[in-house]
């Protein structure tokens, strides 16, 4: 069974590239729909804009393996913008994300 779009709690993202923490290569990381605790502190306008100060302080609260603000401080520009799409997208109301299917 697929799952939709509206059951959809996480998505793993292949980063392009790996980030070395200690003995440990990450190649990808899960990033989970934030509850709105996750949000605290942020504006949403600005996370929608895909501001990348609040993309930075939310996905340390959201991604598996926990990534820390240096990680993130220090990663490919495109692996950024693919986590903060991923983010932005479990944010987005359900209409929104039907209509996109649709076209």
């Amino acid at each position: 069974m697929s799952e939709s779009v509206s059951e959809k709690t996480e998505s793993t993202v292949v980063l392009d590239a790996t980030i070395t923490r200690g003995n440990t290569a990450i190649t990808e990381v899960i990033v989970r729909k934030p509850q709105s605790g996750a949000l605290r502190g942020i504006r949403l306008q600005a996370l929608l804009e895909m501001d990348v100060e609040s993309i930075m302080t939310v996905l340390p609260r959201v991604t598996t393996p926990s990534l820390s603000k240096t990680e993130i401080i220090v990663m490919e520009p495109a692996d950024l913008i693919q986590l903060g799409m991923e983010l932005v997208t479990f944010l987005l109301p359900k209409s929104v994300l039907s209509d996109s299917q649709q076209n």
